[in-house]
């Protein structure tokens, strides 16, 4: 078994701790509000009063904070007890740019670090499922391979790029948030045409989602936008969801119109509605 830290017990990385130490690691955990930790204390996780404090002999140190800044304050912070052989694991979904610097600065100073964000809420933490990527050095991703696959139910190495991972957490987050605004619209429309919510969402497993990002989406990242559901049908058909929320406020309906308006006044109107993503595969 391990000897591992855990900086960062929000909801994510307290479900964390809690299953390493289940397993049978001995984990010791710090938060900046130290409330957060005492709930762990049943699981055995023992709670640090510092950063460097939670650090010391642990041979894997897993971030799981709020943005860039944090991690940068807490491995400043850590550092005085960091182990010389000591990998950091960063959960953290943070700006690509800014990763791909302190990888390359944390290189330099001698720091083992691989960015590993995750696709997981806490009960799939616990459970070990979910998804999480990787990237950074290849032989140190597999120094760790099998301890990091005990975390989660698919893991995915990206590459030596250092900021991949961090880009693809920005791709899958943009994906969920995007849905939870449209599904947010879908049921303002079934309010607005009295029809049960519950029902709603369950006749949308008529629609094959993975096949319109499988087919549409892959079509669009080529710049492919002939047409199957043109632009101008598909506003006609906004149109009409519109009127149906009426004064309802909505989630993202009315910008999707306002786009389309756009590009159906530039000459797209007779594209498929893909073509929203015309600037996205357009060169700088």
């Amino acid at each position: 078994m391990s000897t591992i830290a855990f900086l960062g017990t929000g909801l994510l990385g307290s479900a964390f701790a809690e299953a390493a130490a289940k397993r049978g690691d001995t984990v010791t955990a710090w938060n900046r509000s130290p409330d957060k930790l005492q709930a762990l204390a049943r699981f055995g996780v023992i709670a640090a009063a510092s950063p460097a404090e939670a650090v010391r002999g642990a041979q894997r140190v897993h971030l799981v904070l709020k943005d860039d800044d944090v991690v940068e304050e807490v491995l400043a912070a850590a550092r005085g007890g960091l182990l010389p052989n000591a990998i950091i694991i960063d959960h953290t979904t943070t700006l690509p740019t800014r990763t791909a610097a302190r990888a390359q600065r944390l290189k330099t100073e001698g720091v083992k670090y691989l960015h590993c964000p995750v696709f997981m809420g806490p009960p799939a933490a616990r459970n070990a499922q979910g998804s999480m990527m990787v990237a950074g050095p290849k032989l140190l991703f597999e120094a760790i391979k099998s301890d990091l696959s005990k975390m989660t139910g698919r893991l995915e190495y990206l590459g030596e790029r250092t900021d991949l991972a961090a880009a693809n957490k920005l791709f899958g987050n943009a994906m969920i948030i995007g849905v939870s605004a449209v599904m947010a619209d879908v049921l303002t429309l079934a309010q607005a045409s009295n029809v049960c919510g519950e029902d709603a969402v369950k006749l949308l497993g008529l629609i094959d989602l993975n096949a319109i990002v499988n087919g549409r989406g892959l079509k669009m990242a080529k710049g492919d936008f002939t047409p199957s559901f043109e632009l101008t049908m598909a506003r006609k058909d906004l149109r009409l969801m519109l009127e149906t929320a009426g004064n309802r406020p909505l989630a993202a309906l009315p910008s999707v119109a306002e786009r389309m308006d756009q590009l159906i006044a530039a000459g797209h109107g007779t594209e498929d509605s893909s073509v929203l993503g015309i600037n996205a595969v357009q060169s700088n």
